[in-house]
């Protein structure tokens, strides 16, 4: 087997790994059930690194200069679909609750297997994200990203607006940021229900957020 871009640079991604610096693996959650949960969990892609093309293969590697190289790890501490499994999403969800999930495509039927664990029926894909920009796929250019939305019991009621559009077309921004308008969106469908984000990175007006991004920079202060 040929030397490879991903083993000349495993040594330099190892030092970029973010890690988690808690004595247990998720901050405690709120000791409260909400109608609304909004999550966008940190899929695990198995150290998967992106290199530009110079990088593919032995002789195509120019190390006398600087490859890109990019891993949702860098960022944030990702976590595999076991460990997700461990979050007591069930202690803070009322009897009739809706959850709104990202997923990467990838990580599609884990995000469904998931949704399942954590005591939600798979419904429909609630929002679709044209990035308006697009990456190298290895079937087609991939542009777009999905939030689904999983069903607890009833639609929590009253409903708020019912003519909010699926399809979201905004340029991507900061690495796993997500658009705000989606956020907006869910709130206009349920304005006076009680919300929370998880894996919040942002605070948001009317939604608790939890995460180890806001739980790092709420203590921190």
């Amino acid at each position: 087997m040929g030397i490879t871009g991903y083993s000349i640079y495993k040594k330099e991604a190892e030092k970029r790994k973010k890690a988690n610096t808690l004595e247990e693996l998720y901050p405690k959650l709120p000791k409260k059930k909400y109608d609304i949960i909004y999550a966008d969990p940190p899929w695990d892609y198995n150290g998967k690194l992106q290199f530009d093309k110079s990088s593919t293969s032995a002789d195509k590697i120019d190390v006398s200069r600087k490859i890109f190289i990019s891993s949702a790890s860098f960022k944030y501490p990702t976590l595999k679909l076991n460990e997700l499994k461990k979050l007591a999403l069930g202690e803070i969800a009322k009897e009739d609750c809706l959850l709104f999930m990202w997923t990467s495509n990838p990580h599609l039927a884990q995000a469904i297997e998931l949704g399942e664990t954590w005591g939600f029926d798979y419904r429909t894909i609630a929002f679709v994200w044209d990035k308006m920009n697009h990456n190298p796929g290895q079937y087609t250019l991939s542009n777009c990203e999905i939030c689904l939305v999983f069903k607890k019991g009833k639609i929590p009621q009253p409903r708020g607006a019912r003519n909010v559009k699926q399809l979201i077309r905004v340029p991507r921004g900061e690495h796993s940021e997500k658009p705000i308008e989606v956020l907006q969106g869910i709130t206009k469908m349920f304005p006076t229900h009680d919300k929370i984000e998880l894996f919040a990175r942002k605070t948001a007006d009317g939604w608790d957020c939890w995460g180890l991004d806001v739980f790092e920079r709420t203590n921190k202060h």
